[in-house]
């Protein structure tokens, strides 16, 4: 007769145990509620905190002038900080330049994404923040609004021929135009590589070694690049 009231207790004991510790109350409750909103604002639109893609920006476009910082997780590095060029581009590690103008933090950090995945990276997680807009800076616009934007091109066996925006504020050699553009191709002909220059006179044209600059050290005629001009890398020849 004394089995009913424990079969009874033991029924009720599951039910009286979580009613009165806290912790079961605890763990029921997080389980059942859904995860906490990420965080907005600075802290999460920081290139150097944050690792998800998912909050990054989606709402401010960037705009030619102003500063970003982009990171790239896999990297294992800390943001670079770039400036958006009065072409609207940056240039992205590893990929070189891309439009960043008109893209807002996150389309930008997605379309670096893609191409960095279908060259060098299975997976890429990229992080994209606009640290300084161009508004802040009272001369940015007088810089950036000028129709007289400098460019040097690029062609023949490199990663990236193209034309390529000369920086308003650093000179740059012809061995840096060449890194711009990718590097030597691999069968690139380091040793005659052309310059073409206009003058009052006409074009004229430079044959550069460039191995005996970034091989040897010869810094001496590492030339300084020039509006409108033209970096020609001719593929050498090999005997059969």
């Amino acid at each position: 007769m004394r089995t009913l009231p424990l079969i009874a207790f033991s029924a009720l004991l599951p039910a009286f145990l979580t009613a009165q510790d806290p912790g079961v109350r605890e763990f029921e409750d997080r389980r059942q509620t859904s995860p906490a909103p990420v965080q907005t604002g600075d802290i999460a639109r920081s290139a150097a905190i944050i690792n998800s893609m998912d909050v990054l920006d989606d709402s401010r476009p960037i705009e030619p002038g102003d500063t970003i910082s982009m990171r790239i997780v896999e990297d294992r590095t800390e943001p670079r900080q770039l400036t958006v060029g009065v072409t609207g581009e940056v240039y992205a590690p590893h990929i070189g330049l891309v439009k960043a103008a008109g893209r807002t933090s996150k389309q930008l950090a997605y379309e670096v994404k893609r191409r960095l995945e279908a060259s060098y990276y299975n997976k890429a997680t990229v992080i994209v923040a606009i640290d300084r807009q161009r508004q802040d800076d009272p001369n940015a616009r007088l810089r950036y609004s000028s129709s007289e934007i400098d460019f040097f091109t690029v062609y023949g066996q490199v990663l990236r021929q193209g034309k390529y925006e000369l920086p308003l504020d650093e000179d740059i050699t012809i061995s840096q135009a060449i890194l711009r553009a990718g590097g030597f191709a691999q069968f690139a002909n380091h040793e005659k590589v052309k310059l073409v220059r206009k003058t009052p006179q006409g074009n004229k044209t430079i044959i550069i070694n460039l191995d005996t600059i970034m091989r040897k050290g010869n810094l001496e005629y590492d030339v300084y690049i020039r509006n409108n001009d033209v970096i020609i890398v001719d593929e050498k020849k090999i005997n059969i």
